[in-house]
């Protein structure tokens, strides 16, 4: 893996998404996974969007991010300019806490699909994304195993206190 060829590009629609989509960028980080992170609404700035998405296979992404609230179209807009793999991230705002954004992001039109986490997952977004890539790049995998085995290891020893008192 290139340190130097982000493989995953990260779009949020806002600035006001930056402090969960962070959240992306330290698993990422932790993971050895190179990235590119970007502001682009998808409806105050469609071209700027729609060329993003085209053009992301070949400057070498090769899984996309998006983080949207509210109407959320973010994720469905960037799907429909590319066929690399597409991980909405719903955030939590408006009105309706992320609920209206979930529902949107998560009901695609069949084959424009984009993979879908909780609200405010973009942790987890990066996992996924992380997995995906463990498909070619097979130290991926062993990292993941890895912090699947550290996450573990802290859960029993924390289970071992909370059993002693």
């Amino acid at each position: 893996m290139d340190q130097n060829k982000p493989l995953v590009g990260i779009l949020m629609g806002s600035e006001s998404d930056l402090p969960v989509m962070t959240k992306a960028t330290t698993v990422l980080k932790e993971m050895g996974v190179p990235f590119e992170m970007d502001i682009s609404s998808a409806h105050r700035m469609p071209d700027k969007t729609a060329e993003y998405a085209r053009t992301a296979r070949e400057r070498g992404i090769e899984i996309l991010i998006a983080g949207a609230g509210m109407a959320a179209h973010l994720a469905g807009v960037i799907a429909a300019h590319t066929t690399l793999p597409v991980i909405g991230v719903p955030l939590a705002s408006g009105a309706m806490s992320g609920v209206d954004a979930l529902h949107s992001t998560v009901q695609m039109p069949p084959g424009i699909p984009v993979a879908t986490v909780a609200i405010d997952g973009s942790k987890n977004a990066a996992y996924l994304a992380c997995e995906i890539l463990s498909i070619k790049y097979p130290e991926m995998a062993d990292k993941l195993e890895q912090f699947r085995e550290e996450t573990r290891q802290a859960l029993m020893e924390k289970s071992a206190q909370l059993r002693q008192g």
